[in-house]
């Protein structure tokens, strides 16, 4: 399996997926097919937390008027599988490794993982 997840209106996104050669890879548009069950569950496997598949910078939070810090795993649980922008993007998720997110340090770990230097 090699799946990642992304937004197609997300500039970083975008920027980070054009990087890397994804052939063989299943690319999915979050907005257009949310992530199911089954793959939270396979992402929370790896990650042993909903809390870092999380985004904290998603416009929802504000909208729906969450206190970030008060909620539980069963909370981001709920709220990954509920909008498609409470997914920290992108994700790339293969058989053995998962990464999450923007950061400058995922990205380099991709780099790493796609033998880039």
């Amino acid at each position: 399996m090699k799946k990642v997840f992304y937004l197609n209106t997300c500039d970083t996104c975008r920027k980070i997926l054009a990087q890397f050669d994804l052939t063989g890879w299943e690319l999915r548009e979050i907005k257009k097919e949310p992530v199911t069950k089954e793959e939270l569950s396979e992402m929370y496997k790896k990650t042993k937390s909903y809390e870092a598949l999380f985004s904290k910078k998603s416009t929802q939070i504000k909208l729906r008027g969450l206190d970030v810090k008060s909620l539980t795993e069963k909370d981001f649980k709920a709220l990954l599988l509920d909008h498609y922008t409470f997914l920290k993007r992108p994700v790339f998720l293969t058989d053995k490794e998962i990464f999450v997110g923007n950061d400058k340090k995922n990205v380099e770990e991709l780099k790493q993982f796609f033998g880039i230097n």
